[in-house]
């Protein structure tokens, strides 16, 4: 919030520099974003008061002004903007001034005619057009009739207060106004405020209640709902003090209705909200849930689709407004405007945020309802706000407040232990010093005994609930700084990694140890891209109710899909060799509103995993390369379970004759092999090879201890065998049969040649293996090689029929 130091002044009798009271709120209550004068870096601006404007004889839109700016002389200035008139007091910048952006005013002739300054408008003083006037938007800003040529305009337009812009904290909603920032920096200083109650004054006859009725039978929805008419009024522009207050606290002025609601709500804390009475549908208010695709247009002029969860303020049944967010095109206050109903409420905070965030309809009015509203004051900020515009618009107040709800103004009572307060603090604070600090936040205390207080906290900080939270209070107003400061005390124990972690970070240095480099991904992706890639497959994935983007709504349930983005990446930035991997969580749907977290670990490779050098040819990355990387890092792991991999063809984002599902026994962990070539079209990617495995389900699987056996001294034999084999038969087929049949003494089974095309037979396959024989305790024979290997040909010909070449 933009806090005006000269606003704090009216209500504290505050004698700290601005920067240093900046500070101590930094310190105290709320972060800082920055403190500046909206006159910072400008100069030599003053008022003028123009005393003839004639047109410029070469030109159709240009004036030639004589300009009263204080000196003996006035000064001539040529002025284009439509509005400037003789008689007209205005901003004139001299010869030598320094306005908005840091820009230089010098005298020269526009079209032969010498201008010796500028005409402004706020706009060129560095305002904002989110904070200038609309009214001014296509000319220059005219000032009072009582400005003094030759004078500041810097004190006239505010831009001598400085303003504290302070970053308010969900928690802190009651900061979000000058009632709120008065009571805690006065609680800093021991300072009393001193706010005026401005007592509404009833002038018409006619009772608000024969104007209009409300009625809230849900009152979840708005705890307080109340409203008053002010009639007869004159919609103009606002008085220059009123509108100084609204934009140096970033709100643009409109009217004098209007800038009275967003007045009162600066001040309070409470937004209000003001209807052209006679525009309205009907005149019995209600507040309700809005129906499915209910349409309605806002103030913006945007035509908003609502849905169940939305609500709105209706009249006869009609949405006339966004409860807590924006009101209605059709009822807003325009200059034809006689009659105002004002609006005062409190909605649910809940319901506000989602349904301004739903429509991106962020505004002061539901920043504050969504984080609170103090009950205390939503009729003393209504009574001000009608008494205000009966004042500034020339109405008349109707007699009475209709009530639909009203959420009573309950004080908190929270008993304290002095010696809690200083054992969770570490000091050695007297009932007295604690009195004096509740005392100076005008919260009430009634002392129990030596030990036990009653602290009594007002709604204003509808924030505190326990006894921790005024621990935090006192702290705070003790001053943080003065708190001793103390180690914390534990027991000691000796650090490391627990299992889970050692075998997390084991798995990160074989893929490093690999070739392959670390990638982090978004856990959030769009829900097709969330839906690829899964181990087994599952339910719809989880959706965010308010994503951040189109491209971030669902939770992955692989990390397959954000590797294939990354690689992407690269390759479109001309780096063609990539080989990533990933170790990081999926979040499966598992019924509830929380999904099961896994860890898993994924690879991707395209291009060459090694580098071309002068004795190695290019060898782009294929399945048994990646295949490799798989066997090796589960090699590593020392599972006790058979590992197998069986080809698959029900991955539809895989290349149907390049996919294998991966087995741990007969469990399911992960599978490896090519994208298909229509889904990494689709991510603008090569080809590419993956892999991915369920960390979670190789953490549970039994491994086996490693164990050191000493090298054989004696030497060993080898067999070399070539087979026929129908295609059916699988590499994993035939190791299976050597492996059963060869004998204790077989120590490696090696594929060195796989054939198949000419001079073959129709549906065959010739593959030829080593086999190694070695004992490890005395010399092998050639006979009992012999009969071993007999053994093996025998089975190979009986159980797959195969043909030894």
């Amino acid at each position: 919030m933009k806090v005006s130091y000269q606003w704090l002044k009216e209500y504290l009798d505050i004698d700290v520099e601005p920067h240093e009271l900046a500070e101590k709120i930094a310190r105290t209550s709320v972060d800082i974003n920055d403190v500046y004068s909206l006159s910072d870096g400008l100069k030599k601006i003053v008022v003028g008061d123009v005393i003839t404007c004639e047109p410029h004889p070469d030109s159709d839109h240009l004036h030639v002004c004589q300009v009263d700016v204080g000196e003996d002389e006035p000064i001539q200035i040529v002025c284009g903007a439509p509005n400037v008139a003789a008689g007209e007091k205005v901003i004139v910048a001299l010869h030598g001034a320094r306005i908005g952006d840091n820009v230089k005013i010098k005298r020269g002739k526009i079209r032969g005619v010498q201008s010796n300054g500028m005409l402004c408008a706020l706009q060129e003083l560095g305002f904002s057009d989110k904070i200038a006037p609309k009214d001014y938007d296509d000319g220059i800003y005219l000032l009072p009739d009582d400005a003094k040529p030759g004078e500041s305009v810097f004190p006239y337009l505010g831009m001598d207060d400085v303003i504290i812009d302070t970053d308010v904290t969900p928690n802190r909603g009651d900061m979000l106004s000058i009632y709120g920032n008065v009571n805690d920096i006065a609680a800093f200083y021991g300072l009393k405020p001193h706010f005026k109650e401005v007592a509404v004054k009833e002038e018409a006859s006619q009772a608000t209640s024969d104007l209009l009725s409300a009625q809230v039978t849900d009152t979840k929805l708005a705890p307080t709902y109340k409203l008053r008419v002010v009639d007869g009024v004159t919609v103009a522009e606002s008085p220059l003090w009123l509108q100084i207050k609204l934009w140096n606290s970033g709100v643009r002025p409109v009217n004098n209705v209007v800038d009275v609601t967003n007045y009162v709500l600066l001040k309070y804390g409470q937004p209000l909200h003001s209807y052209d009475y006679d525009q309205l549908p009907g005149h019995d208010f209600g507040v309700r849930h809005a129906q499915a695709d209910e349409k309605f247009t806002t103030l913006d002029g945007d035509e908003q689709t609502l849905k169940e969860s939305d609500i709105v303020v209706t009249a006869a049944g009609q949405p006339v407004a966004l409860a807590g967010t924006m009101g209605g095109q059709g009822t807003a206050v325009s200059a034809s405007t006689k009659t105002v109903a004002l609006e005062a409420a409190i909605f649910d905070p809940i319901m506000v945020r989602k349904q301004a965030r739903r429509l991106d309809l962020h505004s002061e009015s539901s920043m504050r309802f969504e984080r609170g509203i103090n009950p205390a004051t939503v009729e003393t900020a209504l009574d001000e706000a009608a008494e205000l515009i009966s004042e500034l618009a020339g109405g008349q107040v109707t007699t009475g407040i209709v009530t639909a709800s009203e959420k009573p103004a309950e004080d908190k009572q929270i008993t304290l232990s002095l010696a809690k307060i200083n054992h969770v603090l570490g000091t050695e604070l007297s009932q007295d010093e604690v009195n004096d600090i509740f005392n100076r936040l005008a919260f009430p205390v009634d002392v129990v005994d030596d030990d036990q207080l009653m602290v009594t906290v007002p709604t204003r900080r509808w924030d505190i609930f326990v006894a921790a939270d005024l621990y935090e209070e006192i702290a705070r107003i003790y001053g943080y700084d003065n708190l001793p400061a103390t180690l914390p005390v534990m027991t000691r124990n000796h650090g490391g990694l627990t299992p889970r972690q050692k075998f997390l970070r084991a798995s990160r240095h074989e893929m490093e140890g690999m070739g392959l480099t670390q990638a982090i991904s978004y856990s959030l992706t769009t829900e097709d891209k969330a839906k690829q890639f899964q181990i087994a497959p599952l339910a719809e994935p989880m959706k965010l109710d308010f994503p951040m983007s189109s491209d971030h709504v669902a939770t992955r349930m692989s990390l397959i899909s954000g590797l294939l983005i990354d690689v992407a990446y690269n390759v479109a930035r001309n780096v063609n060799n990539v080989a990533l991997y990933e170790a990081g969580r999926v979040f499966l749907p598992k019924g509830g509103e929380r999904p099961e977290e896994q860890e898993h670990l994924a690879g991707a490779i395209t291009g060459q995993l090694l580098a071309n050098s002068w004795h190695k040819q290019d060898q782009p990355v294929d399945f048994f390369q990646i295949k490799g990387i798989v066997e090796r890092y589960l090699h590593n792991l020392g599972l006790a379970g058979a590992i197998t991999y069986r080809a698959t063809q029900a991955r539809p984002e895989m290349h149907p004759g390049r996919t294998a599902d991966i087995y741990v026994d007969d469990q399911l962990v992960g599978f490896v092999g090519q994208v298909h070539p229509r889904t990494a079209k689709d991510y603008k990617v090569p080809a590419t090879y993956v892999f991915e495995l369920n960390l979670e389900a190789l953490l549970a699987t039994d491994k086996v201890a490693n164990e050191y056996h000493p090298i054989s001294k004696y030497p060993a034999i080898t067999r070399d065998i070539a087979l026929l084999v129908d295609r059916n038969v699988t590499n994993a087929d035939v190791v299976a049969v050597i492996e059963k049949r060869a004998g204790a003494f077989l120590k490696k089974v090696h594929l060195f040649d796989v054939y198949s095309g000419l001079h073959l037979p129709k549906g065959k396959k010739s593959l030829a293996y080593t086999l190694t024989y070695q004992d490890d305790h005395d010399t092998l024979t050639e006979d009992q090689v012999n009969k071993a290997f007999a053994k093996v040909t025998q089975a190979l010909e009986d159980e797959l029929a195969a043909e030894i070449r």
